[in-house]
């Protein structure tokens, strides 16, 4: 690929050239081997710029073909996604005192959250490589996006869920014609299988936190936050963190931007993780290796008590100066309510985090009245009905009587 030039393991610095089925360092290990993917910033800027995106009727995240890792000729995943609306939250703002408040909702995606631009750089990237099955174990997000990708194309998906994945996501799986594996044991447990199977089959590996191409797939959630800012660079992003990846990538689109001329400054990053599953959190305020943790978490997608990408998240972290907060299940069903009343955005648990997180932010003096801010909403909230119940509560019931009916408004008066 003209645009790639090469992968340089994030841990002792050696470089390797692109190639099939090649995705760690062999001398660091699949642990801590974990590659950066490296681009002709050249190529890119004589392939596209600021001006031709103004004009660009290519209203998805191939948009910025030339940022990724992907084959640029030739035909790409049909289904549509990316380009997801980025609101000014004046309400939630006002609220919390910050005068230019961003959302990014990125649960309008084709299968309902922010994992849907990894899976299609991974579809992408099977077909040219003629891989007939794609595999990956997943919380559920990612499994759902995976299995919606390879259906658009014709691949087969091959999924592993723990036994405690929402039946909403269980359900797309199988609607997409996936074969799920549920597995009886923890996200980890889960993951395990996932890599031994895949190594046994020679499956196409979408596990985001082994294969280096599919961060650059969630980056271009940023790239389109860049643009749809005019390319002003926030002071904050704020999002939530599980095994790492999406962190990687968010911080990957403001660099490659940077290198590439585009724009003049970084933004700070904010970590949100569950305090009941906290380990990057832990690490970075700790200064240590991460280590694990119970995945005890109502927000199932990012309760990964076992991170297979944190040094990525944790080196963005502290690169841009920024900073990681933990969040109780309570103030997470909290934010859930609060960005529902205000914005009109609807997030499932884990989605919205990073809400929670800046909330609290806010509140403990870490994020300034004066700041430009974006939080990513990366989850959709009919994705988990049953927790969004447990934060909004139940509807009012009564008897098909006007009579009935001011009874039961009388009693929400008083």
């Amino acid at each position: 690929m003209s645009n790639l030039t090469q992968l340089r393991c994030i841990n002792c610095g050696r470089t390797y050239q692109p190639e099939p089925g090649f995705y760690t360092c062999p001398t660091c290990g699949s642990t801590d081997g974990i590659l950066d993917v490296e681009y002709d910033y050249d190529y890119i800027n004589q392939a596209t710029s600021r001006e031709s995106l103004a004009g660009n009727r290519e209203h998805s995240l191939w948009r910025y073909r030339p940022f990724l890792p992907v084959v640029q000729e030739g035909p790409l995943p049909p289904l549509r996604v990316g380009w997801t609306p980025l609101y000014r939250v004046g309400r939630l703002g006002d609220e919390l005192g910050l005068k230019k408040l961003y959302i990014k909702d990125d649960g309008i995606n084709p299968t309902g959250s922010l994992k849907d631009r990894p899976s299609a750089v991974a579809a992408a990237r099977a077909l040219a490589e003629g891989a007939p099955v794609v595999a990956c174990s997943s919380t559920g997000n990612a499994a759902s996006s995976l299995a919606g990708a390879a259906a658009a194309v014709g691949l087969k998906a091959v999924i592993f869920v723990p036994g405690r994945a929402p039946q909403g996501k269980v359900a797309q799986l199988l609607i997409f014609g996936a074969t799920v594996i549920s597995v009886q044991g923890s996200y980890e447990d889960a993951f395990r299988l996932s890599a031994a199977a895949i190594a046994e089959h020679g499956w196409y590996n979408r596990n985001a936190a082994i294969n280096p191409y599919l961060v650059e797939g969630k980056k271009t959630v940023c790239l389109e936050v860049a643009e749809q800012l005019d390319w002003e660079v926030p002071d904050w992003v704020v999002l939530s963190v599980g095994d790492g990846c999406t962190m990687a990538g968010a911080w990957k689109a403001w660099v490659d931007l940077k290198k590439a001329g585009w724009i003049d400054k970084l933004p700070r990053m904010l970590g949100v993780q569950a305090e009941g599953c906290c380990p990057i959190t832990r690490a970075f305020w700790e200064g240590t290796k991460v280590q694990p943790m119970p995945e005890n978490t109502l927000a199932d997608s990012i309760a990964v008590g076992v991170p297979r990408n944190p040094e990525k998240a944790l080196r963005a972290v502290r690169d841009s100066g920024g900073t990681m907060i933990n969040v109780s299940d309570e103030e997470i069903l909290a934010a859930m309510r609060t960005l529902g009343r205000t914005s009109g955005v609807f997030g499932e648990p884990a989605g919205v985090a990073g809400t929670a997180g800046l909330i609290k932010a806010v509140h403990e003096g870490i994020i300034k009245s004066g700041e430009k801010v974006v939080t990513l909403v990366t989850g959709n909230g009919l994705k988990d009905v049953a927790n969004a119940i447990k934060a909004a509560g139940e509807p009012i019931r009564v008897e098909p009587s006007l009579e009935a009916l001011k009874e039961a408004l009388a009693g929400i008066g008083k």
